[in-house]
């Protein structure tokens, strides 16, 4: 998976880079690329037949794409798939232009891609945690993390602010530091269309059982650290 995504980062080289390689990760880096593709039309409110208009091609293959009727596509559809997406957008809203803006804030403490995939398990060990929800998902391939401020999350991160989070990819584990029960990051992400494949809580002794049944749910794998500074994540999750 990171051989593909390089290559797809290379053959994306433009003025648009940043904005391509970042959609272009979240998409290859997906376990389900076709349903991905179909993600970032609907967030960006773009219909089906304006962006087929664009591509040059029927209404019917992008449906065919997206549902996965045909097999996942391939790099030279993902990178016309995109491209059309980032048109239409600078057309409209500009959204992706403020998604690639400095994704660090009050609320988003730390954020980073890996060189190499980890599993949720490595991710376990590095953040001396327990296992609260989500063993049978232990083996699954983590490619970035997010360290945010539980808090600052709730009451300031919304709107496209929120999509900032999930960096590169959504094959990721959130991490929330000044956690209560650990109620809220987890009825958070339970609304929210983009989920992460992994969940650290910090602060409290004790988890909410609704937290790790909501983890369970949405087959998230949920664990509580035990570290006792939250500079302590970026120290370790930096030598990866």
């Amino acid at each position: 998976m990171i051989y593909i995504e390089y290559i797809f980062v290379s053959i994306l080289s433009s003025k648009d880079d940043e904005l391509l390689s970042k959609i272009g990760g979240s998409i290859v880096a997906n376990r389900q690329p076709n349903h991905a593709l179909k993600s970032w039309r609907e967030r960006l409110s773009i219909r089906q037949i304006d962006l087929a208009r664009i591509m040059d091609v029927s209404p019917s293959v992008l449906s065919d794409y997206e549902s996965g009727r045909r097999p996942s596509p391939g790099i030279s559809f993902v990178r016309r798939y995109i491209e059309a997406l980032i048109k239409l957008d600078k057309e409209r809203d500009k959204f992706l232009e403020k998604l690639t803006e400095s994704s660090k804030g009050s609320a988003i403490l730390d954020i980073g891609e890996f060189n190499e995939s980890i599993s949720a398990s490595e991710v376990v060990e590095l953040v001396d945690g327990k296992i609260l929800s989500g063993d049978k998902y232990l083996e699954r391939k983590i490619y970035g993390f997010t360290l945010l401020d539980s808090i600052q999350t709730i009451y300031s991160l919304s709107g496209f602010d929120y999509y900032k989070i999930f960096g590169a990819t959504t094959e990721r584990v959130l991490i929330f530091t000044n956690v209560g029960l650990g109620r809220s990051p987890l009825v958070a992400i339970r609304v929210s269309q983009f989920k992460p494949r992994m969940v650290v809580l910090h602060g409290p002794k004790t988890v909410d059982k609704l937290a790790i049944d909501l983890a369970e749910q949405e087959q998230i794998v949920l664990s509580l650290s035990s570290l006792r500074r939250e500079e302590d994540f970026s120290k370790r999750f930096e030598k990866i």
